[in-house]
């Protein structure tokens, strides 16, 4: 396969230039952990593609905010469930057909149930209105997983910033930080204190931990000021960041100037593509020619052709979406894969492109 120069990466989620080592850090460590608890499969592929889907039952259903409800998940026959860890998240493949991936926010320890949450959007596609509208205690759902494309390191000195529903990974995270008695901070931040997911389970926590929690409501103090969030963080602290795209994007235009050492972040949403040109893809195996537009990536397009395609994170860094190319120009703008997994043909078909005009032949 030949593969085209590089192109520059997008602009890197893990804040100063410095963070790499660390990022190289937490990759390998994220690896080892899953490899470790789910036995990867020996073609490569991301743990929870190669682990069988589980069939759960609807136990419980609960609002959790105005517009987002709970659901609890469990084994028919009460079976214990795959272990998880904080920023874990879970592919629900509903009754529709569709998938889409929830965070799981319940306790790690509970291993006879998962939690998740889910906010009604009304122009969203379609997803969230099926759960709410059709999983109601005793309903069946496949799901995969879990896996996790937002590890929690545990560092000593940890800030953590949820934007409304973006708490769902976070919340865990803080309970993680409690019990291994970290210095750490919490910021939750949404429209109104009715839209925050999760109140009292927050209060419960503030309340054991005076001072540690801070719930700031757009209604109340105005939209949130990313540097005075920042400025929450204990000098060199890691930053853990989930919410919607422009809270992401002033954390991190602000992130250099305040004290924290390293960010780590996970969108509710892909990042828009940035200076794509139209290319094609071809499938070895059925032969389809899939044409990807300019302002799409190659994984939007495949998830229209199979919706079980497995992705994670989105953003070029989990590896979850990795295919083998066999013929083809590859414009690379990962943050993951390896000179020598490159030019044996890899690609993150969420964020890597090829040429205007080119088609790339993938082993699908």
């Amino acid at each position: 396969m030949r593969s085209s120069p590089d192109v520059p990466p997008p602009p890197a989620l893990f804040g100063r230039p410095r963070q790499d080592r660390f990022l190289r850090f937490l990759t390998a460590f994220a690896d080892r952990y899953l490899a470790l608890a789910t036995r990867t499969d020996p073609t490569g592929r991301h743990p929870a593609t190669s682990r069988p889907p589980l069939r759960l039952t609807v136990t419980d259903r609960r609002m959790a905010a105005e517009d987002v409800v709970a659901l609890r998940l469990a084994a028919a026959d009460g079976a214990p469930l795959p272990p998880w860890r904080p920023g874990a998240h879970l592919d629900l493949r509903l009754p529709s057909g569709r998938t889409r991936q929830y965070s799981l926010c319940g306790d790690p320890a509970e291993r006879h149930s998962y939690r998740i949450a889910v906010r009604r959007l009304p122009g969203g596609g379609g997803g969230s209105a099926e759960v709410h509208d059709t999983l109601t205690p005793g309903a069946r759902v496949t799901v995969a997983g879990p896996r996790n494309a937002f590890p929690f390191a545990a560092q000593d000195r940890v800030l953590l910033l949820a934007g409304g529903i973006g708490i769902t990974p976070i919340l865990p995270m803080a309970r993680e930080a409690a019990r291994r008695g970290l210095d750490w901070r919490l910021v939750h931040c949404g429209r109104t204190r009715a839209s925050l997911p999760f109140a009292d389970e927050l209060a419960a926590l503030d309340a054991r931990h005076p001072g540690r929690v801070r719930v700031r409501a757009d209604d109340e103090h105005g939209p949130p000021d990313a540097a005075r969030l920042l400025a929450d963080a204990p000098p060199g602290a890691a930053v853990y960041c989930c919410g919607p795209g422009p809270l992401l994007d002033a954390v991190r235009a602000a992130f250099d100037a305040g004290p924290a050492g390293a960010l780590h972040a996970e969108r509710f949403a892909a990042p828009p593509v940035v200076d794509g040109r139209p290319f094609s893809l071809r499938l070895r195996r059925s032969g389809t020619l899939l044409p990807v537009p300019a302002d799409r990536t190659a994984l939007d397009v495949l998830r229209e052709s199979d919706p079980a395609t497995a992705s994670s994170c989105r953003q070029g860094f989990c590896g979850v979406c990795r295919v083998r190319v066999l013929a083809g120009p590859v414009e690379h703008r990962d943050r993951r894969l390896t000179p020598a997994q490159r030019a044996a043909g890899d690609m993150l078909v969420c964020v890597s492109r090829a040429p205007e005009g080119a088609c790339l032949e993938l082993d699908l």
